[in-house]
């Protein structure tokens, strides 16, 4: 499988528009989006999954996770909602550990 992550987004060759970004994390807006807002979220180090965190270890993974916690409470703020995404095996297209902060669109009326 392919790490577009660490090949396209992470290096530059794929230009993304930054949400968010630390020294060890990137959240930008998806290249292809499925969803009104549709937020990647991941480690600039690479790490294969939540599941096999390789060489990152659990504090690169709370690092992860604050970011993802951000941008996931700025989505529901400006929407009304979010949902925060990750894939194991193989469902997990990119085998680099990314997550998932998306918006899917109009909320049921009177649900906010």
């Amino acid at each position: 499988m392919s790490d577009f992550y660490c090949a396209e987004a992470l290096s530059g060759k794929t230009p993304v528009k930054v949400v968010e970004e630390t020294d060890t994390v990137l959240a930008f807006e998806h290249t292809r989006p499925s969803y009104p807002v549709h937020i990647v979220v991941v480690p600039k180090q690479h790490i294969p999954s939540l599941v096999n965190l390789g060489d990152g270890g659990e504090e690169l993974l709370v690092d992860v996770l604050r970011v993802v916690r951000q941008v996931a409470g700025q989505v529901r703020e400006e929407h009304g909602a979010a949902c925060v995404v990750t894939n194991e095996g193989e469902y997990q297209e990119s085998k680099h550990m990314h997550w998932h902060v998306l918006f899917r669109g109009e909320l049921p009326e009177g649900r906010v």
